[in-house]
């Protein structure tokens, strides 16, 4: 019988990679950039300290890599505002990606909102550089769609900030969320409830209608 066939090394190294961002999304969430070590994100892990110095030369290269992953995760949604798209649509689907990822990384989220609470001393360059870039350009979109008379007068770029607030607060303000709802953890159900909430207000706002509900998926 022949022996499986070796995984190549650069699939070894980019999934040793992740291990170790995955990891370190609750460690520098609960005990920030300074509390954090990274013997508590290699426990994490599950893998020898060593190896994070080898993926990651030190704690602030892994902690820098972690935000920049966080912010372009966050860009990618973004795409589905182009100016052939149906406005209600499209934004729905940004609002609905955007709550998927509170709900699935609410860590990656707190992390993101501790750094601009300290001032983004690490990020601050790639908000002032693709952030930017990206929401003015899906910012002539939205401009685009008011001029058009497809959606009511908005400003575009708060637009981004209301739907930002809307979304994370789910994530950085969970204990919140959950003491005023009476739960100990948010359900599924839960997150569906905001999401539908949020779409509803910010498409009602734009003088838009909200697209029908999909129909539950199957059990």
């Amino acid at each position: 019988m022949k022996a499986a066939p070796a995984e190549p090394a650069g699939h070894i190294r980019q999934a040793n990679r992740e291990r170790i961002l995955a990891a370190a999304e609750p460690v520098f969430a609960r005990a920030g950039f300074n509390g954090a070590t990274m013997g508590a994100i290699a426990e994490a892990a599950g893998l020898p300290k060593a190896n994070l110095h080898y993926y990651f030369g030190s704690k602030q290269d892994l902690y820098r890599e972690l935000l920049a992953g966080t912010l372009r995760d966050w860009l990618v949604p973004m795409d589905s505002l182009v100016p052939e798209a149906d406005p209600a649509t499209a934004l729905a689907s940004y609002i609905q990606a955007k709550m998927t990822m509170s709900a699935a990384r609410p860590d990656a989220s707190r992390v993101f909102a501790n750094e601009l609470l300290h001032g983004a001393p690490v990020l601050g360059d790639l908000m002032r550089t693709e952030l930017r870039t990206m929401v003015a350009k899906k910012a002539a979109v939205v401009r685009a769609w008011i001029a058009a008379g497809r959606m009511a007068p908005v400003d575009p770029e708060h637009l981004f900030f209301t739907l930002w607030a809307a979304t994370q607060t789910y994530a950085d303000f969970d204990v919140q969320v959950r003491a005023v709802l009476g739960r100990s953890k948010l359900t599924r159900r839960d997150h569906e409830r905001a999401a539908a909430h949020v779409v509803s207000l910010v498409l009602r706002g734009c003088g838009l209608v909200p697209p029908p509900p999909q129909p539950p998926p199957p059990t």
